[in-house]
């Protein structure tokens, strides 16, 4: 399963209305991954959303050295392929983090995200976790 921003808001804040799936559902995948890029991206939605800061560092750096989750570090290629993907789908509005986590899911076959963001329905995923 990929991690994505909205599912990590919901693994670290209880308040967040899917909270309580989002562990069942991290709890029972036998895989998960996210990348650098959901990372920067959940440190500025927790920050956009009054989280104290040094709890949400701590979180972040508790993923970065837990053998539960794999953080793969985005290099050119897959930045560049990301920005292909965004031009090919104009139609669509995707952040180049969204864009990122799409091409990664299509190169290591996942098929679910622990998200709550429909632009990975959009692309032919599952959406675990609805608002």
């Amino acid at each position: 399963m990929l991690v994505d921003t909205s599912g990590l808001l919901c693994l670290l804040h209880a308040a967040e209305p899917q909270s309580a799936d989002a562990v069942l559902f991290f709890d029972s995948a036998q895989s998960r991954h996210t990348t650098n890029y959901v990372l920067a991206e959940f440190l500025a939605l927790a920050h956009a959303r009054g989280l104290p800061r040094q709890p949400t560092l701590a979180f972040i750096s508790d993923l970065q050295d837990s053998p539960e989750i794999t953080v793969i570090y985005v290099h050119e290629a897959l930045h560049r392929a990301a920005l292909t993907l965004l031009q090919q789908r104009l139609d669509k509005s995707w952040s180049l983090c969204d864009a990122v986590s799409i091409e990664l899911m299509r190169q290591y076959g996942i098929v679910e995200a622990l998200t709550t963001d429909h632009h990975f329905e959009q692309a032919g995923f599952v959406r675990l976790l609805t608002p």
